[in-house]
């Protein structure tokens, strides 16, 4: 019995909850799953697992085998990180989430040049703003705008996004163009961006010298998806707060036209999280640092001036 590799399976084994999601995300065959647990539990001679029809329930033997074995496959990666020679080319597999506008307007398009600087590195990318479960669905780091509010999480900022107001033409024709912010509670509509980690809809901050105003929209529809939200706006459901990279071809298009250019609104932080429980291995730094220059790059490509401005 190889025992390490009976390790990494037995703890992948306990994060995903049963033998099947375990094997999918080793990619490994079920039965080679359950055979090498069961032959680590008999080198052991205890039971780690108690199997029923739909998942398995750690053991009290296993719970502690758990626990030391994760802080020694950490420990082992930390080693073999630190004897790697600085020049060697990071590799394995990498699973990334991120918002949708982001991965194709920003990642995907720079992709190749990705690739050519670390061409061992297969990136699975999960598009959308959802809820994550790092732990089960194996993923290394998510890419996530506003500041993160889960303490479980490790954050580092990788820049910030510059924020701006806009409605549609269609909507300005109907309804009028909103001279100030606080008509968006009272008698013009937004479209809601439902925040899927808190499950509510996202206010909007709007200032001008030393006015400051938070406003919580009224809206007909919300989306949890930056690009449905930039479609809704254009659709003229109402108005829209979002980067301005994301906007940037409907605003050339004259499909969208930025509104209270009077007032500022705060940027963006974006932030790439991972869980506690995971080592920053070398491909995900690399990874990460990668995207801030992408980020940087993307605020020096930014519209200088509006291209259109509602009167």
């Amino acid at each position: 019995m190889d025992q390490l590799s009976a390790m990494r399976v037995f703890v992948r084994v306990v994060e995903t909850g049963n033998f099947t999601r375990a094997a999918t995300t080793l990619n490994m065959p079920k039965t080679t799953v359950t055979n090498m647990v069961q032959a680590l539990e008999g080198h052991l001679k205890t039971t780690l697992l108690n199997r029923t029809t739909r998942r398995v329930i750690v053991t009290t033997d296993g719970a502690l085998y758990y626990e030391r074995a994760t802080q020694l496959l950490q420990e082992l990666e930390e080693l073999d990180g630190s004897l790697s020679n600085s020049q060697a080319q990071p590799s394995g597999r990498l699973r990334v989430e991120m918002a949708g506008a982001f991965a194709d307007l920003v990642v995907i398009p720079a992709l190749c040049d990705f690739y050519q600087r670390y061409p061992q590195i297969r990136l699975d990318i999960g598009v959308g703003d959802r809820l994550v479960d790092y732990i089960a669905e194996n993923v290394d780091c998510a890419l996530r705008g506003g500041t993160p509010k889960d303490q479980s999480l490790i954050a580092r900022k990788v820049g910030e996004l510059r924020m701006q107001t806009y409605a549609a033409p269609r909507y300005i024709a109907k309804f009028g163009a909103p001279k100030h912010p606080s008509e968006l509670e009272t008698d013009h509509m937004s479209v809601g961006y439902l925040q899927a980690q808190s499950g509510r809809v996202l206010t909007m901050d709007f200032c001008r010298g030393d006015e400051n105003i938070e406003i919580a929209p009224r809206y007909a529809v919300s989306v949890n998806d930056a690009r449905s939200y930039v479609n809704a706006a254009i659709t003229g459901m109402g108005v829209a707060q979002c980067p301005r990279f994301m906007v940037k071809e409907a605003v050339e298009k004259g499909e969208l036209v930025e509104i209270f250019s009077d007032w500022t609104c705060e940027p963006l932080p974006l932030y790439i999280v991972y869980p506690q429980t995971r080592h920053l291995s070398n491909k995900v730094r690399v990874f990460v640092d990668w995207l801030a220059k992408q980020v940087q790059e993307l605020k020096n490509r930014e519209l200088p001036e509006p291209m259109r401005k509602a009167g």
